[in-house]
């Protein structure tokens, strides 16, 4: 039988997740995870979550890691990782790396990248998907990725989370889309960042994994490592369809996962 890891996983600190680390932990164990990462999302720069109700406080971190090093030594036969994510944001860029400072100072060991403004636009907030119908989504597809790219290339990540998450409401372009998915294969190589395969796409609007398949394949043939993760909001969601994600894995033409254990380094399980 194959180890199950999760490298993506949220709690209650999110703001819109629930769920203590106690909990997910718990749950990674019930259902026989070898590995998990927590990855909760780290403080946004100023001005951009009031309230904190999409990513953690700023006074949250310490006792976010501290939590996790006390579970973690809890944990029977799950090795339990301290992570974050963290969004990239053009123009804030010496914020992110402040706070992405001071992940890595309260003991934070990986951290996830990921872009979920465009110009001050969270494309994937269901609250704002009416903006869809008002934006050409072939000129989204190709700010996103640009976006993207340079998140990749930034060198403050360890892995890219849901790479094509533009996709999330159904939303595809017309236009061929070859050129940015070869860009962002090289764009991870250059990084130095693994990428994700994540199984939240299944449970949104685009019924399907993060990356999609060409993409992926792209990722597979241009030999950017990968993670897999479900995205958890819920302990519910701890591990959920990760074995599709090895399956997609598989047939992208990849024959191992990592599990990321800290920057540079990772445990390598054969698929």
């Amino acid at each position: 039988m194959r180890e199950l890891i999760d490298c993506h996983v949220h709690t209650e600190l999110s703001g819109h997740g629930s769920g203590t680390v106690a909990q997910v932990v718990g749950a990674a164990v019930f259902k026989g995870l070898s590995g998990l990462v927590l990855t909760e999302h780290l403080p946004l720069p100023e001005g951009l979550d009031p309230g904190s109700h999409i990513s953690m406080p700023h006074d949250g971190l310490v006792r976010y890691a501290a939590d996790i090093g006390e579970w973690a030594a809890r944990a029977r036969g799950v090795q339990v990782v301290a992570g974050a994510e963290a969004d990239w944001i053009p123009g804030r860029e010496a914020e992110t790396a402040q706070i992405r400072q001071a992940a890595l100072d309260a003991g934070i060991a990986i951290l996830l990248g990921s872009v979920h403004f465009l110009d001050g636009w969270a494309f994937d907030d269901p609250h704002r998907i009416d903006e869809w119908g008002e934006r050409d989504v072939d000129a989204v597809w190709r700010h996103y990725f640009e976006i993207w790219c340079d998140a990749a290339r930034s060198g403050l990540f360890d892995v890219m989370a849901h790479p094509d998450l533009v996709k999330k409401f159904g939303h595809f372009p017309v236009s061929d889309v070859t050129d940015l998915y070869s860009e962002a294969a090289r764009a991870a190589l250059e990084g130095g960042v693994a990428i994700e395969v994540s199984t939240a796409g299944l449970r949104k609007p685009v019924a399907e994994l993060y990356p999609g398949t060409e993409l992926l394949s792209v990722f597979s043939q241009a030999g950017v490592p990968a993670t897999v993760g479900s995205d958890a909001h819920d302990p519910a969601e701890v591990g959920l369809d990760i074995d599709r994600a090895y399956g997609a894995l598989v047939a992208a033409g990849y024959r191992s996962v990592t599990f990321p254990v800290s920057r540079g380094e990772g445990r390598v399980i054969d698929l």
